[in-house]
């Protein structure tokens, strides 16, 4: 799915889920990893993609997208 340019494709998996808390304990890594994805837009790490994108139902690429 193609974003706005001024949409977070990472913003929004990480709501659809819940928030910041629910993803770093879904995914286990810290609250500051995951604030850290939000602003850099993306998620460099291919296994935590997959499972933010398994648990918001978004893709792996939207998750992984470069600026």
């Amino acid at each position: 799915m193609n974003y706005a340019f001024n949409e977070n494709p990472v913003r929004i998996a990480i709501d659809r889920i819940g928030g910041a808390t629910k993803a770093s304990n879904l995914i286990g890594v810290s609250n500051n990893t995951v604030n850290s994805w939000i602003n850099k837009r993306r998620i460099n790490n291919i296994d935590h993609a997959r499972k933010l994108a398994d648990a918001s139902g978004m893709s792996v690429q939207d998750l992984r997208e470069t600026k």
